[in-house]
């Protein structure tokens, strides 16, 4: 199947055997966008929004989505994270919001899918907390900008 690792000689789906792996230090980096309305962002800045500090719940269930990749993501292995954060800035002149999470482990195989999902979750967090004030916000260009251990590093220019 051209490589792919989720897939056996016969073109079946399987969880990657990472048992003859050794343990090593990973890391990876995933950002994302969100794009709001002028009056969503302006709630959301000024903490005004009905449902309290959208930031902050945003922060928690990024973690909480980023923990939970492995019942999300089928072929996804569990995980024991050692480090997750969740960071967001903020862009006035665009009311953009970007996310950035960080996952970090000492294990068999990578955390990207993790970092992916943090991203996802709190963007879609940032969504249902200011839904009420604007329904057309749009969610934009979530990827992988950096990893660390395992057989190859990689980071986006």
């Amino acid at each position: 199947m051209n490589g792919l690792t989720h897939f056996d000689q016969h073109g079946n789906a399987h969880m990657v055997d990472v048992g003859a792996k050794t343990d090593t230090e990973r890391k990876a980096v995933a950002t994302g966008r969100i794009r709001l309305g002028a009056e969503a962002y302006a709630a959301l800045k000024a903490g005004t929004s009905k449902k309290g500090d959208v930031l902050g719940v945003a922060r928690i269930a990024a973690i909480q989505g980023a923990k939970r990749t492995s019942d999300l993501i089928p072929l996804c292995h569990p995980l024991p994270l050692t480090r997750l954060a969740v960071e967001f800035e903020l862009d006035d002149t665009q009311c953009e919001v970007t996310c950035y999470c960080t996952a970090q482990t000492v294990g068999k195989t990578g955390v990207e899918m993790e970092a992916l999902t943090g991203v996802q979750v709190g963007l879609l967090t940032i969504y249902d907390m200011l839904k009420a004030i604007d329904k057309g916000m749009v969610m934009v260009e979530t990827r992988l900008v950096e990893k660390r251990g395992g057989k190859s590093d990689f980071t986006s220019v």
